[in-house]
């Protein structure tokens, strides 16, 4: 966010913990992009504040945050002192979260891959309805196909992006049985060293598909790990990802920081995977 939207975000986040009854005093900025993390203390509230566009995102986080409540999910939850929900203030969605102090542990590969399958088979146990991994290939695919949209875009690397989002969406999107609801992007960033062990955050891209898919956003060598893991599927997966991925850095609106660099790293590592999986 740009200053003057992140000072009314903040002020939006401060107001909502203080009018549950939450003390606040400080506010840190703990990540901020098109929506804010902020640290409330000394009530040690993780505040997410978004604008009202992402109303809907902002609420179905906090339903697989509730879900998860009483399982024995690995993720940092929905704060229990207050309801489980959206609160709208000023023109911002804002959900309160329990804070978890960052330490310094490393996490390892066998560590990630535990994380992982412990998040599964919580995830195994929620009835819950969210999107399967092709809605948001079918959505990267939309931005690459429109050129107003992806103006910037070279034609040579459109039809790669373009032919790689659907050939492998629809290679991997098969609906089979072994399939499952999954965290959707447990990159390194959303797996944080806490005091509780690792902890995933930020629980709005759940979305159904098998675990590979989880499996090609961690670090590679968490793979052999994960008990049973498709190796060759992975491998698919992580092309596919960093094909979404590129699609994203490609939009006329993406605000990502040194979002030029990206562009073009996003396609040679799309280009890297894609060498490793073969003929599909």
């Amino acid at each position: 966010m740009e200053p003057v939207e992140l000072s009314r975000a903040v002020a939006a986040g401060r107001a909502t913990a203080a009018g549950l009854g939450l003390p606040v005093r400080d506010v840190d900025v703990v990540h901020n992009s098109d929506r804010v993390a902020l640290r409330l203390s000394p009530c040690e509230v993780l505040a997410r504040v978004a604008p009202m566009g992402q109303l809907a995102d902002a609420a179905f986080e906090v339903e697989v945050g509730r879900r998860l409540a009483d399982t024995d999910a690995p993720v940092a939850g929905p704060d229990p002192r207050v309801e489980p929900r959206v609160f709208v203030r000023d023109t911002f969605a804002v959900t309160l979260w329990t804070y978890h102090e960052p330490v310094a542990a490393p996490i390892t590969p066998a560590d990630y891959a535990d994380v992982l399958g412990r998040h599964h088979a919580a995830l195994r146990h929620v009835d819950l309805r969210a999107p399967h991994l092709t809605d948001r290939v079918a959505a990267a695919l939309r931005e690459v196909n429109d050129r107003e949209r992806s103006p910037e875009l070279s034609e040579a690397d459109r039809e790669l992006l373009g032919g790689t989002l659907a050939g492998l969406g629809a290679a991997i999107g098969t609906g089979s049985a072994g399939e499952q609801l999954l965290h959707g992007e447990p990159l390194p960033g959303n797996l944080i060293a806490t005091r509780r062990g690792p902890l995933l955050v930020d629980l709005a891209t759940c979305c159904r598909g098998p675990v590979e898919f989880d499996l090609a956003h961690a670090p590679e060598e968490a793979e052999r790990h994960y008990e049973g893991a498709d190796h060759g599927l992975t491998d698919r997966c992580r092309a596919l990802n960093w094909a979404m991925f590129s699609a994203w850095r490609w939009r006329r609106a993406d605000r990502m920081p040194d979002r030029d660099h990206w562009r073009v790293a996003g396609l040679r590592r799309m280009r890297a995977a894609l060498d490793r999986c073969g003929p599909t």
